[in-house]
């Protein structure tokens, strides 16, 4: 028999049962929660909002990392021995998130063998996510780059066949993401407006529907 697929965690119920050591913080859009080169000493979970990742070269020059959503972790290098930041991290939107200190975490996770094991696999699924984007930034055209962004932003996959992005999500961002210029994402978000793939609303948002997967799986 085939064994019962395991409901994910919910960590925001799990943390509240810790008062010492977990801080709950809520962030205005824009600002900063922690630069890069600030020292590594603690966790953070995304209650509510979405998070920006990047990273900023010797030369001035910034990249996004990733943009992180609600129920998930970031800041854990922590927990590895990571002394500093190596990226920064910046409220993408208002959020609700949780800072949870690198004693309590480390304790939590060498006492509670099940949700250390949980903690893993949902460390694991992202990084995965995040190998798929290094594999897809080294063989990818910027088009396909592009496309899955929108897909990964838009959450596809679940049930309903179109999702929203954030209107704050603009094109010099994805610039940024998929490593072009904002020419170049300019060219292909008109191309794929007109395909019928995307749809500006009015309030500044986009709606991705699920035609530009073809984009993606085009070869």
């Amino acid at each position: 028999m085939a064994s019962k697929k395991q409901d994910p965690v919910d960590w925001e119920a799990f943390l509240a049962g810790f008062s010492r050591g977990k801080t709950d913080i809520e962030y205005h859009e824009g600002r900063k929660i922690f630069r890069q080169g600030d020292p590594a000493d603690s966790v953070f979970y995304i209650r509510r909002g979405k998070v920006k990742l990047s990273v900023t070269s010797q030369q001035g020059k910034e990249a996004i990392v990733a943009i992180l959503d609600a129920n998930e972790f970031f800041g854990e290098g922590c927990l590895a021995g990571q002394p500093l930041r190596i990226s920064t991290a910046v409220a993408r939107t208002d959020c609700a998130l949780s800072r949870i200190e690198k004693p309590l975490m480390a304790r939590v996770l060498h006492e509670r063998h099940g949700i250390s094991e949980l903690f893993v696999v949902h460390l694991l699924s992202r990084n995965i996510r995040f190998e798929g984007d290094l594999v897809d930034q080294l063989f990818n055209s910027s088009e396909k780059r592009l496309a899955r962004i929108l897909l990964l932003l838009a959450n596809f996959g679940k049930e309903s066949r179109t999702e929203i992005v954030h209107p704050r999500i603009n094109q010099e961002h994805l610039a940024q993401m998929v490593g072009t210029t904002r020419s170049r994402v300019s060219h292909f978000m008109n191309k794929f407006r007109t395909l019928g793939f995307v749809e500006y609303t009015g309030d500044g948002g986009l709606t991705v529907n699920s035609g530009l997967l073809s984009v993606v799986l085009h070869d």
